[in-house]
């Protein structure tokens, strides 16, 4: 579950601020969060639904780091979103994929050459990596950026906390939040929600804006 790196947080009242569609970019010093894509999930009349993750970018001084990659339907949306910011598939030094559905990770072949986190999965090329996620330990790249695992939805969910940015501290999160107001559908897509749960209130105690993985990002507000 999602670690705190030795803060302390007054647990008080908390609110969740839908942030406006024009506000999906939070720069920052090193490193900024850009919304490339934001994701949705729509039921159909004939009990289906049509859905895509969130795709999210991160980029740094010395790292360039994609969270999520969207569905399969997504691959020419992706290259040009990364096109139009001058990166190419082999300027991404890192893909994060917060859980493993097809619409979080349908372009995963795009980047070969990338570090591949997929929930607690580390690998480059063929070579795995021993890392602490399963343990519960957050995986530091470093002083400004960490993946947490964040468990529930999946039994291995990770998001990535980005601190210093404009707004704070952001948490793309995955689908450990399906978006703002998602107090009751998120349960319904759980596998575990006891363990969301406690995943859901240690993220809102510390992070100040969260990128959720069917919806725009949202403001925590803590009294």
């Amino acid at each position: 579950m999602m670690q705190t790196d030795g803060e302390e947080v007054v647990r008080g009242h908390i609110d969740k601020v839908p942030l406006p569609e024009s506000q999906t970019a939070f720069p920052g010093q090193p490193y900024s969060v850009s919304v490339l894509k934001v994701g949705y999930c729509l039921p159909q009349p004939d009990g289906t639904f049509r859905a895509d993750g969130t795709i999210s970018l991160i980029t740094g001084p010395s790292r360039t780091i994609l969270v999520d990659t969207g569905g399969p339907w997504d691959r020419d949306f992706l290259l040009s979103e990364l096109k139009e910011r001058g990166l190419n598939p082999a300027d991404v030094d890192m893909v994060v994929g917060t859980h493993g559905h097809s619409d979080h990770i349908g372009n995963l072949s795009l980047f070969p050459t990338a570090v591949i986190i997929v929930g607690y999965d580390m690998s480059e090329g063929d070579t795995y990596r021993v890392n602490g996620l399963a343990q519960g330990q957050p995986y530091r790249i470093d002083e400004h950026v960490s993946i947490v695992p964040t468990p529930g939805h999946t039994g291995q969910d990770v998001s990535v906390r980005v601190k210093g940015t404009s707004a704070g501290t952001v948490l793309v999160a995955g689908d450990l939040f399906e978006c703002c107001a998602d107090e009751d559908s998120w349960r319904d897509v759980s596998l575990n929600t006891a363990v969301q749960e406690v995943s859901r209130k240690e993220a809102l105690l510390t992070a100040d804006v969260i990128i959720p993985g069917h919806g725009l990002p949202f403001r925590v507000l803590r009294s």
